[in-house]
């Protein structure tokens, strides 16, 4: 587990490293919704999405094992990018594991910061290959379920308490539930907010967890593929537990909804995953009041021009 100290600490750590993102109210949503909405801007973080912040705080606290004998590390995207670029300004080796489906916006830009990038046909291939690099000695830089890297997430959530004092709401994404978990923490150690937790259908691996009572495996099918743990893990499922309102699954076609509206009426061009906190919101709509101020994470915008085209024709389009 984690505590807010462990989130001080790690915002002090990582300042030289990461840009302190805004958060804006959007006047259009906010009467969509009859509430004060807000946008926390992490589109805008270096990278494009808030992964950097536990990457760097990860490695900093473990460089000289960082720098001696490389850092490996896996995922869909957007984690690949911020190990690649903690490790190209920290000075270490980086090798990073990803799919063969990953977008090639993703794979352009994690080797564009240096990095080694090797492929798989399946995630779990790609967590067995990186659990040998770490025996052999290199710093394992896990999505998720590190400490460490929730304590650095978690630092989105002081900066939210900071420029929203005022919040009752904040809508996070849930993948492995890295961000989740060090928001919650950061929040709720300090004020009775609501967290409500969203996920897509076909990356719901947190709202199956709950319901089974333990991690389930799953096969991530959906568009918004930064959402696309294969499981969760018991420490974030057990912070959910403690800290989630409740969880919201939408669909693909109301990601990418949000997506348009997004876009269109605030210009803020985010991923499904990022996208599809307000497509939770605008379900749970019933629950807000016009005193309320809620806030949405959106926790990345590393869409590619492909796919953006791709997934408007296929859920946009009449």
């Amino acid at each position: 587990m984690i505590s807010l100290a462990d989130i001080r600490t790690a915002q002090e750590r990582i300042r030289p490293y990461v840009k302190r993102t805004a958060t804006v109210r959007s006047r259009t949503l906010s009467e969509m919704l009859g509430a004060n909405i807000y946008l926390k801007l992490e589109i805008f973080q270096t990278t494009g999405a808030f992964k950097v912040r536990g990457a760097f705080n990860k490695i900093l606290v473990e460089l000289d094992a960082a720098r001696k004998n490389g850092v490996v590390a896996v995922s869909g995207g957007n984690h690949a990018q911020a190990v690649a670029y903690a490790g190209k300004l920290l000075g270490c080796r980086t090798v990073i594991l990803m799919l063969h489906t990953t977008p090639r916006n993703y794979l352009d830009a994690t080797r564009g910061y240096g990095a080694e990038v090797i492929q798989f046909d399946d995630i779990s291939q790609a967590f067995a290959k990186a659990r040998e690099y770490e025996r052999a000695g290199m710093l394992f830089v896990h999505p998720f379920d590190d400490p460490l890297v929730m304590a650095g997430q978690g630092t989105l959530g002081l900066e939210i308490l900071e420029d929203v004092p005022e919040v009752t709401d904040v809508f996070v994404s849930i993948g492995g539930g890295g961000l989740m978990s060090g928001a919650a923490v950061a929040i709720r150690s300090q004020k009775n907010v609501r967290i409500w937790g969203v996920e897509t259908e076909g990356a719901d691996a947190m709202a199956r967890a709950l319901d089974a009572g333990h991690p389930v495996e799953i096969r991530p099918t959906s568009i918004a593929k930064t959402l696309g743990a294969p499981a969760v893990s018991e420490t974030t499922l057990g912070i959910a537990k403690e800290h989630l309102a409740s969880i919201t699954v939408v669909s693909d076609r109301e990601a990418m909804q949000a997506l348009a509206l997004l876009l269109e009426r605030t210009k803020a061009l985010t991923e499904p995953a990022a996208s599809c906190t307000l497509a939770a919101a605008m379900r749970m709509k019933q629950h807000f009041r016009p005193e309320h101020h809620v806030v949405l994470i959106l926790c990345g915008g590393n869409l590619g021009l492909s796919d953006l085209c791709e997934y408007h024709a296929k859920f946009l389009k009449s």
